[in-house]
């Protein structure tokens, strides 16, 4: 049995403002569809997130109803997929038992459903469970037990998935969760304000290949055992430089199990620059001058936006990160009643800007100036 393991597609996502649909369209309907119809694998896993909120925007909708039906109808390969935290699985799994017969199965309950595959080995029972939240899976339970925290939940979830496995079936869970050990990076919503949402892996016994979904980056355990494919593109700087990749994931007749990451090269990558804005505008020239930056500038610079957008096309991010002085200069203190052209210099400094340049002083005061006369 050969999967291709994906998740974490986050369809309508946006970072500081930019939207990701563009990138996404064209790494999903181009690169990922041709893996798909080059690897013709017996199933596409979606590990869940495959949108960025509950109630996702129009076109991330046409979207994934557009990548689905090429890999469905056009390909003629079944997709398996689950929901998410991000999701919301009634909205995910509309249609879900009509759509069956066609070819994807949309997993409908966090407490797990199997869908039942061959090869030519024999029977292989891919077991799908959307994220169950503690209260979730209390409420689905429907015993009256309250149950407390993430690993209990995801105890009870994985129990239920192997009481489904069918007899002499080799057997894969796709689920959605955070296992312990796990390398994380700014761009997972966390599960859990206030304490762990993390799950013991001790819990994913008696299955032979665990496809998750959650952590956005590449990543297994256990000998390969469970895995998370990763995020197709990186959703955050904390990401910049990150490979991304999906996994083709054999499963032989004894339930061995091999995988090979297949490379998903983005059009634009996320890139971070750091240094004097001369630094950082001399590297316009070179490669990569259209990917998505956050720059750090290193000293004070009037103006610095307007220069790097003349020579990136996309500064998302435009921060400051300044030494103090040598002379550890206390930081004046200043009530309502004080100069404001002194509180802007101690905001400025606060800030790590530094001092105020000539131009800046000078355009400042003119501009308390004018406010002055407008209050007079």
């Amino acid at each position: 049995m050969r999967l291709l393991h994906t998740a974490d597609w986050h369809l309508g996502r946006t970072l500081c403002g930019q939207s990701f649909q563009e990138e996404q369209e064209w790494l999903l309907s181009g690169p990922f569809l041709d893996l798909v119809k080059d690897t013709r694998p017996d199933a596409v896993i979606i590990a869940g997130d495959v949108y960025d909120r509950a109630v996702p925007p129009a076109d991330a909708v046409e979207l994934l109803d557009d990548v689905l039906g090429r890999i469905v109808r056009g390909l003629r390969t079944p997709v398996v997929m689950i929901a998410g935290n991000h999701d919301d699985p009634r909205r995910l799994s509309f249609g879900a038992a009509l759509l069956a017969g066609a070819g994807l199965h949309v997993a409908r309950s966090a407490l797990a459903e199997v869908f039942p595959f061959e090869d030519r080995h024999g029977p292989v029972s891919i077991v799908a469970a959307g994220y169950g939240s503690p209260a979730l899976v209390s409420e689905l339970l429907g015993d009256g037990s309250a149950i407390g925290d993430h690993d209990s939940a995801f105890s009870a979830i994985a129990a239920r998935a192997r009481a489904l496995i069918r007899p002499q079936s080799r057997s894969v869970l796709v689920a959605h969760a955070f296992v312990q050990g796990g390398l994380t990076s700014e761009s997972e919503r966390v599960l859990q304000v206030g304490g762990s949402g993390a799950v013991s892996a001790a819990h994913l016994d008696g299955f032979h290949y665990v496809a998750l979904g959650h952590l956005h980056r590449s990543q297994a355990m256990d000998g390969g055992r469970i895995a998370y494919s990763g995020s197709p593109l990186a959703y955050s700087f904390s990401e910049a430089g990150a490979g991304k990749s999906v996994s083709l994931v054999a499963i032989g007749r004894d339930g061995a199990v091999t995988s090979e990451p297949i490379a998903l090269v983005p059009r634009r990558r996320l890139r971070t620059l750091r240094g004097t804005l001369d630094d950082v505008l001399r590297t316009a020239d070179g490669p990569g001058r259209e990917d998505w930056l956050q720059v750090t500038l290193t000293e004070p610079a009037f103006g610095a936006k307007p220069l790097l957008n003349e020579r990136y096309p996309s500064v998302l991010d435009l921060r400051f990160d300044i030494a103090p002085s040598a002379a550890g200069r206390e930081r004046p203190q200043h009530g309502l009643g004080a100069d404001p052209l002194a509180m802007l210099e101690a905001f400025w400094d606060r800030i790590g800007a530094g001092p105020l340049a000539p131009e800046e002083r000078a355009l400042a005061t003119r501009a308390i100036a004018a406010a002055s006369r407008d209050e007079g």
